[in-house]
This record gives structure tokens, C-alpha cells and sequence, in this order.
């Protein structure tokens, strides 16, 4: 996989929305891990569809102002033209806008099947002692973790295993290095208990010696 055919089939927004299959998920975890631009298209898009978020779920809902029914002359669809009711709809419609220009791709859902985009935070293992960030999932949702690790030209590739709050093994991945310090992680879907989970990232040689980069932290929250 090449770094135009990753664009052409919008790939870094279909892995957002966890909308590959298993076996084009892995194929483009193995392109962006070597690929600075589509590793930042991952960053980028993620914070930016949680800033929306967060700008939605902040505005107090407001009552919906009634349509006046006109009994002659102007049309009752005419009300829709005040600006009390024209300005919170553009406002709504630029978020749309947004969304589906950096999240979704065109083609026709229906609403069960509608796209989410995956939880997410960025942690670094080399900061202990700092605040665990929160992610909050769905009962059995995956989410997204983007790894900092300081970069080490005596490993030739990483193994990032997280464990669950009782200290067992939940999930490993073998991480090919790059020049980059940030690894998009994607945690497969899985019925997990809430409580604080761990990484850990260990270095691998070309001779294939193990040593502990460092670990890190984070409380997951099930809704």
C-alpha cells in the first residue's frame, strides 16, 4: 500500500470510524507506521471531530420556537425565514459540513448503521507520575490510543501490550519503528470491565532483545 492509495480510499477516515475489516485495518496500520502524513491525518482528524463533539455536547438545549400559522397572504413556510430560526440552522449545517468532510465518507447509511468515531487519548510511556487520561466507550466499543515513545535507533520495532486493571494480559501488538515518536493504536472491540488499564512498550533489537521503554496509565469508563 502506497501513500495515494491511502487517500484515494480515504483510509485514515474509514479507520477512525472502525469502518475497515480486519485485514485492511492491519494492512494500514503497516502503512502508517512508516507514514508520517497519514499518521497525522489520524491525529488531526481525531481531535478535530472531538472538538465538535465537545462544542455540541456543551450547548444547552434550546426550545424549539413555534412556526406561527398564517391564515392568508404569506405562507406559513415563510416563518422558517426569521433569523432566530436561520442562524442556529446554518450553524448546525456547518457542523455537518465539517463532519462529513473530515470523518465520513459519501455513501448512504441507514441510521443503525450509522458511523461513530472511536474513542480516543494520547499518552506517552515515558511520563509516569502525570494524570491518566479518561476514555469513555460503549459496552464492547474499541478505541484508539496514540503512543508516544521516545525515538531509540537501537530498536528495530516495538511490542505494545496493555493490561487490564486485575494485571493480565488484555491485548499485544508488534509495532514496526519509524522516524516518528507517535503510534496510532487501534485497540480491537472487546467486552472490558472499567478500572485502570497499563501499557507497557518494549524495545525489540535486530536480534530480537527485549527491553522495557517505559509504561504508562489510563482509566477506562464504560457507559
Amino acid at each position: 500500500m502506497d501513500h495515494n492509495e491511502a487517500l484515494q480510499e480515504m483510509l485514515a477516515e474509514k479507520y477512525l470510524l472502525d469502518e475497515l475489516s480486519p485485514e485492511s485495518r492491519e494492512e494500514f496500520e503497516a502503512h502508517f507506521f512508516g507514514c508520517t502524513e497519514c499518521a497525522e491525518d489520524l491525529r488531526a482528524g481525531a481531535v478535530l471531530v472531538e472538538g465538535i463533539r465537545s462544542e455540541l455536547a456543551d450547548r444547552p438545549a434550546e426550545k424549539p420556537a413555534e412556526i406561527p400559522v398564517q391564515r392568508g397572504g404569506q405562507s406559513g413556510w415563510l416563518a422558517w425565514l426569521r433569523p432566530a430560526l436561520v442562524v442556529p440552522a446554518l450553524a448546525v449545517l456547518a457542523g455537518v459540513i465539517v463532519y462529513q468532510n473530515f470523518v465520513t465518507y459519501p455513501q448512504l447509511k441507514t441510521a443503525a448503521n450509522a458511523p461513530q468515531v472511536l474513542p480516543w487519548a494520547s499518552v506517552s510511556v515515558s511520563s509516569r507520575g502525570a494524570n491518566a487520561p479518561v476514555i469513555t466507550t460503549r459496552p464492547g466499543e474499541g478505541f484508539l490510543l496514540f503512543v508516544n515513545v521516545p525515538p531509540d535507533t537501537r530498536y528495530s520495532s516495538y511490542i505494545a501490550e496493555l493490561r487490564n486493571p486485575g494485571g493480565k494480559v488484555d491485548w499485544s501488538l508488534a509495532i514496526p519503528a519509524s522516524s516518528d515518536d507517535s503510534y496510532p493504536v487501534h485497540v480491537p472491540a472487546a467486552s472490558r470491565a472499567e478500572g485502570t488499564y497499563t501499557l507497557i512498550v518494549q524495545g525489540v533489537t535486530a536480534t530480537g532483545e527485549k527491553t522495557e521503554i517505559g509504561r504508562t496509565a489510563f482509566e477506562l469508563r464504560v457507559l
